[in-house]
C-alpha cells in the first residue's frame, strides 16, 4: 500500500517516520566520512573531474541510471539565463543519477547540488588545511565543506535512508550534482536544458536550518580604464589607469547606494540592512613599479533586486560607466565594461505550495519547531527551476560558517537533522511502498 502525504506534511504514518529517522542515524558516521572524502577533492572551477568520479560512483553504487556530460558554452548562449563563458568547459562535467520506480504513481523530485567550490586563498591564512576535511568540535572543516558538499552527501544519504528503512519511493527522482554554481550558474541551466525537470526541487545550500523565501539576481562584469603611461619622473604628462579606476568604482558605488535606498519597494528585502552589493572582487593593472600604467581591469558584481530583469540591471550599470568621461581631476577618462560570468535574475518563492507544506511537516518532525524563512542578498540556483520551469525550489540546508572565507565548516547535528528533514520529504512528496524492514 502506497503511504503517501495529502499535502499538508502528515501522510507518513509515525512508525515509518521513526525508521527512516532511525536509518538516517545508523548511516550518520558513513555519511560523514563520504562528506570529508568529497571535501578532500579540491573541485575548483575547471578542476571539477575527480569530486565528480566521486559523485559519480556513489550514484551508480545505489543503482541509479547515470548521465554525464560536458556542459556545452555554445548551446547554453542560446539561453538568456546563461552566464558568459571565459573558460574551456573541456572536461567540466554535470552528473546526475536518476532513481525510476518499478510503477510510477508518485510525484517526482529533484535533489540538486552543486560540486564546485570558490578558491580556498591563502592557505596560511587558515588554521588548518583547507582540503584535509578534519572534523573538531562537531564541525566539519574545509573549502566548500558547508558550500555546498554536505548537502550533495545529504540528498544522497537521506534517500539511502527511506530504502534502509524498508520503503521504494514512487515516484521518479534526479539527484543532480552540478558545476558552475559560483560563477554563472550554467550547470543546472545545463540540467534543465537536457530535459531534468520535476514537481519540486530540493537545494540544501547552507542556509542556517532555514528556507530562503527569495534573493538577489548577479551580474558579473569587468572594467577596463585605459590610461597614458610615462616615466614616474614626469607623473603629471601621464595618466593613472589604476587610479582612474578607483574613481569608476566610485561612481558605480553611486548606483548601488540607489538601489539600496529603494528596497523598502520591494517585497521580503525592506528589512534587510545592505541587500544590493558592488564586490570588487578582482584587480590588475599596469606593467612596471615605475611607470605611470597605461591600463587597469577591474571585476566586479553586482547584486540585483528579482523584478529586476538582467537586461535592466546590465543597461543601469553600462549607463553609469558610458557616462564617465574624465576623473576626479577633469582629466579624460577611458571605461569600457563586459559582462565576465553570472546574468542572472532574483526571485521568491511565493507561498502556499504543496512541497513547501510537505517541508515544513518534515522540519517540524526533526527540529520540533516551525520553519522558519529568510531573504538572502546571494545567489543560488534555485532561480533557473523557479524562473524557467515554473518549479517550486525549496533551497533549505545546514549551519555554517565562513562559506567563502577562511577556515569554512559546517555543523554536523545540523548536517544530520537536515539529511533527516530531506529523507522525510522524499517519503512524503514521492509516497513510498514498503519493500522490507532494514534489519
Amino acid at each position: 500500500m502506497m503511504d503517501h502525504t495529502d499535502g499538508t506534511g502528515t501522510g507518513l504514518r509515525a512508525e515509518h517516520r521513526d525508521r527512516i529517522l532511525r536509518a538516517v542515524d545508523e548511516r550518520f558516521d558513513e555519511q560523514i566520512r563520504f562528506t570529508q572524502e568529497l571535501v578532500r577533492h579540491p573541485s575548483l572551477r575547471t578542476a571539477e573531474g575527480s569530486a565528480q568520479d566521486l559523485m559519480e560512483r556513489a550514484m551508480e553504487a545505489r543503482g541509479l541510471d547515470i548521465d554525464r556530460w560536458a556542459l556545452d558554452a555554445s548551446e547554453l548562449a542560446e539561453h538568456p539565463g546563461a552566464g558568459i563563458v571565459e573558460v574551456s568547459y573541456d572536461g567540466v562535467d554535470n552528473v546526475v543519477g536518476t532513481y525510476r520506480p518499478a510503477a510510477e504513481n508518485g510525484r517526482s523530485l529533484i535533489l540538486n547540488g552543486h560540486v564546485d567550490v570558490v578558491p580556498e586563498g591563502p592557505e596560511d591564512q587558515w588554521s588548518r588545511s583547507p582540503w584535509d576535511a578534519t572534523i573538531s568540535d562537531g564541525w566539519l572543516h574545509g573549502r566548500g565543506s558547508g558550500d555546498m558538499k554536505a548537502g550533495l552527501a545529504a540528498n544522497l544519504f537521506a534517500f539511502d535512508a527511506v530504502k534502509a528503512a524498508g520503503f521504494a519511493p514512487g515516484g521518479r527522482i534526479h539527484f543532480e550534482s552540478v558545476a558552475e554554481e559560483e560563477c554563472t550558474g550554467n550547470g543546472s541551466l545545463s540540467a534543465l536544458m537536457r530535459g531534468y525537470t520535476a514537481d519540486a526541487v530540493i537545494i540544501p545550500e547552507p542556509e542556517e536550518d532555514m528556507l530562503v523565501r527569495a534573493n538577489v539576481g548577479v551580474i558579473w562584469f569587468r572594467i577596463r580604464v585605459t590610461g597614458r603611461p610615462t616615466h614616474v619622473r614626469e607623473m603629471a604628462t601621464g595618466f593613472n589607469a589604476i587610479d582612474a579606476a578607483y574613481f569608476a568604482v566610485g561612481e558605480l558605488r553611486r548606483l548601488e547606494e540607489r538601489w539600496n535606498a529603494e528596497k523598502g519597494r520591494h517585497r521580503h528585502f525592506a528589512d534587510l540592512d545592505h541587500p544590493i552589493n558592488l564586490n570588487v572582487g578582482m584587480i590588475r593593472g599596469g606593467d612596471w613599479g615605475s611607470s605611470v600604467p597605461a591600463w587597469c581591469e577591474v571585476d566586479l558584481r553586482c547584486a540585483l533586486y528579482p523584478g529586476t530583469t538582467a537586461d535592466e540591471g546590465w543597461a543601469a550599470i553600462t549607463e553609469v560607466v558610458d557616462q564617465i568621461t574624465t576623473d576626479a581631476a577633469g582629466n579624460p577618462i577611458s571605461v569600457e565594461a563586459k559582462r565576465t560570468g553570472f546574468y542572472a535574475e532574483g526571485y521568491v518563492l511565493e507561498e502556499g505550495s504543496a512541497a513547501e507544506s510537505v517541508l515544513e511537516g518534515a522540519h517540524r518532525e526533526v527540529f520540533g519547531a516551525e520553519l522558519e524563512s529568510f531573504t538572502t542578498p546571494g545567489y543560488l540556483d534555485g532561480r533557473v527551476f523557479v524562473q524557467y520551469a515554473g518549479i517550486p525550489t525549496l533551497v533549505y540546508g545546514p549551519v555554517s560558517r565562513a562559506i567563502h572565507g577562511n577556515d569554512e565548516c559546517v555543523d554536523l547535528e545540523s548536517v544530520r537533522r537536515i539529511t533527516k528533514s530531506i529523507a522525510l520529504f522524499i517519503a512524503e512528496w514521492c509516497g513510498v511502498d514498503e519493500v522490507a524492514v532494514a534489519q
